[in-house]
This record gives structure tokens, C-alpha cells and sequence, in this order.
């Protein structure tokens, strides 16, 4: 199996759990729970901001000193609504409570204090398309560079329909090299839609000192410490992906793999 690929190791309670130490990297960390209604759950953030997603299912929240109320609206993530997330600095206690069942994920980075917790969605966050043709998926931005909610996590949801390429064309974000690209750790979460489907991620750098295809699950977590990263779902099972990045820079900069830079200027002719 791929060292990128991390496969739930349970199927309730804490099934991921991925720190800047196991992955082997810096910055970016991600838990995932899955839990029954009536369960209770908590973290402390310490060094760590974090995005608290729910994927699915509704919980009620009490951090940083806060009764945040209950949190979350979509029983499945691909009805594609607008999720329901909670922002917390680092050096805070948070606690949920599931009030039906549901699955949460902990998107963790380095803080620095400089923001505050709060309620990021459902308002604002619209299902925006991007790309064209075998290449359109639909974004929800959670908080990326425009949203300037956190020290250091760049966060987001990607919907590919069947059929379709996503992450594509092919970029990497590996070097610390501002405004050309920027460095940024990043992880995927897939889901799959039927469950029993698959989907494809190749994780690639331009010498092939790294080059992996990777057969993903529904609810496997794949790593990308450098290198392009393109995604494809088969024809019959659409996917979902939540991305997790950072770095040293909360910018996104990237730079195309050479081979399909065309395809890129020819995708932003037609848009």
C-alpha cells in the first residue's frame, strides 16, 4: 500500500488521525470522527488552529468559553449544500455532542493567535464551478486566501462529478518560492458516491523521484507532501474531496506540470 494513502482504521469514533509527525512533514494535521447520536467528543487545539467541518450529521459545540449551538444541516455530503464549520485559535478546549449521527473533521495548522473562534458558514460559502468540459468540479470555499479567517489553514470542498478530472490540470505547490509558488502540505479526504466505487489520485513530481497512482476508498485520506496531484472519478461514482493545506505563507500559488500547461491556457480561452 501507498505510504500516502491513510485508510480509516476504525469505522466509529476517531478513524483518522494524522499529525505533522506521522505524515512526516511541518504544518498540516487532520482527525476525523465518526460518531453516534448522544455521543460526546472534545480536543484541546494547543499550537494548532483549527476548521472544525461538519462533513455530515448535526452536533452542538461549546469552545473557547462558548455555547456555539448546534451545528450542521446535510445528512449526506453529496447533497452539496454549504457546510456548517467552527474556527478555533490555538490554545483553546473544544467539546461536541452529536445530536444525530454524524461525521466531524478536525483540519489543524499552526496558530498564532492573531484571530479569534467563530461560525464560518453555511452563509457565504456558494457551490461555485470551476474548469470545463471532463474537467468541471464545483468548490465550496471554506477559507481560503480570500477568507482571512486563520493564521495558517487554506481549507475547501471539492464535488467532481462522474467521469470528470479534478485538481486538474496537473500543479504542484512545493517550493518556497513567493509570488512564483508557495509551499503548502496538503491533504485529501475522499468520499465516493455509490460507497462501494473508487476514485483515482496520481501524486507525481516532475523527475519521478515520487510517482504514485492511488486507488482511493470512501473515507481514505491521501497525503501529498510534494508534487502534482490530480484526481479522477470514474465513470458511474462521483467524489468528494476535503482539502486541508499550509504552510510558511497562507497564499496559493502553484505552478502547472509542463505537460498540460496547454490544457490550462486553453481551458481559460473558453471561460
Amino acid at each position: 500500500m501507498s505510504q500516502l494513502l491513510r485508510r480509516p482504521f476504525g469505522s466509529h469514533g476517531k478513524v483518522h488521525e494524522i499529525t505533522p509527525q506521522s505524515a512526516g512533514w511541518r504544518y498540516v494535521g487532520f482527525n476525523l470522527y465518526r460518531l453516534r447520536e448522544g455521543e460526546i467528543i472534545g480536543e484541546a487545539t494547543g499550537s494548532m488552529e483549527a476548521i472544525l467541518v461538519m462533513v455530515e450529521g448535526k452536533a452542538s459545540f461549546t469552545a473557547d468559553g462558548k455555547d456555539w449551538g448546534e451545528l450542521g444541516e446535510r445528512m449526506s455530503v453529496f447533497e452539496k449544500t454549504a457546510p456548517h464549520c467552527l474556527y478555533l485559535p490555538n490554545d483553546v478546549r473544544w467539546e461536541a455532542r452529536a445530536t444525530t449521527e454524524c461525521t466531524i473533521a478536525v483540519c489543524l495548522a499552526p496558530g498564532r493567535g492573531g484571530h479569534t473562534a467563530r461560525r464560518i458558514g453555511p452563509d457565504g460559502i456558494k457551490l461555485t464551478p470551476r474548469g470545463v468540459g471532463s474537467n468541471q468540479r464545483h468548490i465550496n470555499n471554506i477559507a481560503m486566501e480570500a477568507e482571512d479567517y486563520c493564521d495558517s489553514l487554506l481549507v475547501t470542498e471539492v464535488f467532481t462529478p462522474a467521469g470528470n478530472w479534478s485538481s486538474y490540470p496537473s500543479h504542484r505547490h512545493d517550493e518556497d518560492d513567493y509570488p512564483r509558488i508557495t509551499y503548502l502540505e496538503e491533504t485529501y479526504y475522499h468520499r465516493v458516491n455509490p460507497i462501494n466505487g473508487f476514485g483515482i489520485q496520481r501524486v507525481y513530481t516532475d523527475d519521478r523521484s515520487l510517482d504514485e497512482t492511488i486507488a482511493v476508498a470512501d473515507g481514505d485520506v491521501v497525503l501529498v507532501p510534494r508534487g502534482h496531484h490530480p484526481c479522477g472519478a470514474p465513470h458511474g461514482f462521483e467524489m468528494y474531496y476535503l482539502n486541508v493545506m499550509a504552510g510558511p505563507l497562507r497564499k496559493w500559488r502553484f505552478v502547472p506540470d509542463p505537460a498540460v500547461e496547454w490544457i490550462m491556457e486553453r481551458d481559460a480561452r473558453q471561460t
